[in-house]
This record gives C-alpha cells, sequence and structure tokens, in this order.
C-alpha cells in the first residue's frame, strides 16, 4: 500500500459511493487506473464493503459514546461470520484480531449507555461473542 491508496482509503471513509471518475480526478489519476486502485484494495482484502449509515443510526452532533470492546468468541465461533456480522453492524467503526486473552477488540460509537448495552447484547446473543469487557474512552 503507497500513500495512492491511502489517500483512495481516507476518501472512501468520507464518500463510499464516490465514483471512479471523481475519486481519480481527485487523486491524479485515470477513471480506469483509480478503479483498478480500488478493485485491488478489495482483492487484497484492504477494503471489505461498502455500508450506509443511516441518520437514525449515529448521531452527528449530539451526545455519543464512544466506547472499545474486548470480545472472545464462542469456542465454536467462527471468525469469518463475526466479521461479517461486525460489518453490518453501524454501531462498530472497526473490528481488530489481536493477540491475548480476548479474540477482538471492536471500535464502536454509540448514542447513548441504553444504546451500548443493546449492542453488547446483540453481540452475545448474535454476533458469537462469549465474553466481553467494555472500556469508555473519555476523550
Amino acid at each position: 500500500m503507497d500513500s495512492t491508496d491511502e489517500t483512495i482509503l481516507s476518501i472512501f471513509r468520507q464518500e463510499a459511493r464516490i465514483s471512479f471518475s471523481e475519486l481519480g480526478a481527485r487523486i491524479g489519476l485515470s477513471t480506469n487506473a483509480a478503479s483498478a486502485r480500488v478493485r485491488r484494495l478489495e482483492t487484497n482484502g484492504v477494503i471489505v464493503g461498502y455500508q450506509a449509515v443511516l441518520a437514525g443510526d449515529v448521531t452527528q452532533n449530539g451526545p455519543h459514546l464512544e466506547a472499545f470492546i474486548d470480545v472472545r468468541l464462542k469456542p465454536d465461533g467462527d471468525s469469518t461470520a463475526f466479521l461479517a456480522w461486525t460489518s453490518a453492524e453501524p454501531a462498530i467503526r472497526d473490528a481488530v484480531h489481536v493477540t491475548g486473552p480476548y479474540d477482538y477488540i471492536l471500535h464502536v460509537v454509540v448514542p447513548s449507555t441504553k444504546a451500548l448495552d443493546q449492542l453488547l447484547r446483540k453481540l452475545k446473543a448474535d454476533g458469537g461473542a462469549a465474553q466481553t469487557q467494555t472500556r469508555l474512552a473519555l476523550r
């Protein structure tokens, strides 16, 4: 990955629906070259999906909680299925596979403690988590 790829990822974080022609114009590449870069990032597993974030799922300017959730999967848990589940949850910004007593660390942003509680319950009921530990970001 080079600086052009980093720029592409930065743009996609803000505008995942940008056209290849607009993307190419912003980074100084042709439409075909921009498309080829994105396809390579997808093939290499850097970009694993695109999702719609709905207004009701996040708060833009209002209060919110940012948290980090350590997740230990159930003994028969499937990492691929877990990652697919996390990518479909709008509150989950990132899922990182880690070493140590937990399998993953999730970076989440939710509008309230109630929403955090609901997410934790869904993680255990539907996501395949056996155990979680949650830390709130203070700044």
